[in-house]
């Protein structure tokens, strides 16, 4: 089963009509995206009809800026 790791982009203001999700990696050899920022609904869809499961990785703000996550 392919999948598909997304996160919240960073600089993004409350009303901006701009896609809200960066598309991180995918795991998988049967899908490729073009795009780096995608719609929920998009992704959605492409998840759905490529059988893909969508997998949030946490935002800025969950972790120490080393990246340890603790």
């Amino acid at each position: 089963m392919s999948k598909i790791f997304v996160r919240e982009r960073r600089k993004i203001e409350k009303g901006e009509k701009k896609p809200r999700l960066r598309v991180v990696g995918v795991s998988g050899n049967d899908i490729k995206l073009y795009s780096k920022h995608i719609r929920k609904v998009e992704l959605e869809a492409i998840a759905t009809e490529t059988g893909a499961q969508i997998v949030y990785l946490p935002g800025h703000g969950m972790g120490k800026k080393d990246g340890s996550g603790k």
